[in-house]
């Protein structure tokens, strides 16, 4: 995957952002982060790639976006098999 496919859009000071973070460390994908200045202003790309909640945390990936922190720690985990793996396999562990 290439470094500009996946982008994150953020907090410095945002847990969930860093547990993203983390995850995508963990499995040596490169990123590109866009700090969003929450709660003062947010950006016109944040507002449209998350219509619904306005909010951070959003990753995109090959243009698609995806919200939530774990939604987002779950889509790393399967879709980059390689390397680390941060969720465990069986669905009641996971839970």
């Amino acid at each position: 995957m290439g470094d500009k496919e996946v982008r994150l859009f953020g907090m410095w000071a945002s847990p969930f952002t860093k547990r993203v973070e983390w995850a995508l460390k963990l499995k040596g994908i490169e990123y590109e982060y866009v700090s969003e200045n929450i709660p003062f202003s947010k950006s016109e790309e944040l507002l449209r790639l998350n219509p619904v909640t306005k909010k951070i945390l959003v990753l995109v990936h090959n243009g698609k976006p995806l919200a939530e922190s774990l939604v987002i720690i779950e889509y790393i985990d399967e879709t980059w098999k390689e390397g680390y793996s941060i969720m465990p396999k069986d669905p009641y562990d996971r839970a």
